[in-house]
């Protein structure tokens, strides 16, 4: 799973004995070379994607870690692309390997749940991060998403089709998630890192519910599942137009994250 540039055994328990914070000021040098990377081809396919619904002027890559999807956003954001995280050191990374072409980018350290920003992104991305935030905060998450995009603004994130029940794939991320959840039941700070895929019904649900209009773009490079299903999709969500400062949902509050 890890090449030999990647974390040692010892340094991923350190890692995952910390808070999800220092966890990932902990791995970030290595970070790059991990599964918990997304992959090239994922980025590139929702590059594709994002051109025909561009282009854009200013992005925001929600949890950027290392910038990986800044890459993306440079590719269909004319004027300025944004990355926010947590982790200071993921940011501290993001920032060497920025080139000097493209886009105005830019670095802001802050919680996802508690943006920093008013309504000045046209494009908001997200690559494997919503195994992070317990279900209970995605409404307050999403909220915030709607808040800083313009009126027409889209947010967009690819989401892999759920394995199904009973399959090799879905016993192991059963697995995973039980190992999280006991280690958080004995262990103190807890790691949330719940990577059970999410299912299309539920976020579209929390998505419609913080005012956007969503749509589902199949990512044809990834082919289908046996039922004929894409194996791979982007999410795209819309701030209306006609929801323009103040008419929107109501806000939900963002509270610290509570121990679990």
């Amino acid at each position: 799973m890890f090449s030999p540039e990647g974390p040692r055994l010892r340094e991923l328990a350190v890692q995952a004995l910390s808070s999800v914070e220092r966890g990932y000021d902990l791995l970030a040098p290595k970070f790059d070379h991990t599964p918990f990377r997304t992959s090239d081809s994922v980025l590139d396919a929702t590059a594709v994607a994002l051109r025909r619904l561009g282009p854009f002027d200013a992005g925001l890559d929600l949890c950027c870690g290392t910038g990986a999807g800044m890459d993306v956003l440079a590719r269909v954001c004319r004027r300025s692309v944004t990355g926010v995280d947590f982790s200071a050191g993921m940011l501290g990374v993001a920032r060497e390997r920025t080139g000097p072409e493209g886009p105005t980018a830019g670095w802001v350290r802050a919680d996802a749940r508690a943006l920093p920003f008013g309504p000045a992104f046209d494009l908001v991305v997200s690559f494997g991060a919503f195994g992070h935030f317990l279900p209970r905060e995605l409404p307050g998450l999403f909220t915030q998403v709607h808040r800083v995009l313009r009126p027409g603004g889209r947010f967009a994130f690819p989401v892999v089709a759920p394995p199904r029940t009973g399959s090799l794939e879905h016993g192991m991320l059963l697995g995973f998630d039980m190992v999280m959840r006991v280690r958080n039941a004995v262990w103190r700070p807890p790691f949330v890192m719940y990577y059970r895929a999410l299912r299309f019904g539920a976020l579209r649900r929390e998505l419609d519910r913080a005012g956007f209009r969503v749509e589902l773009h199949p990512l044809p490079e990834f082919g289908r599942r046996p039922d004929g299903s894409p194996r791979v999709r982007l999410v795209v969500a819309e701030r209306p137009v006609e929801q323009q400062a103040g008419r929107g949902p109501s806000a939900v509050p963002v509270r610290p994250r509570q121990e679990e």
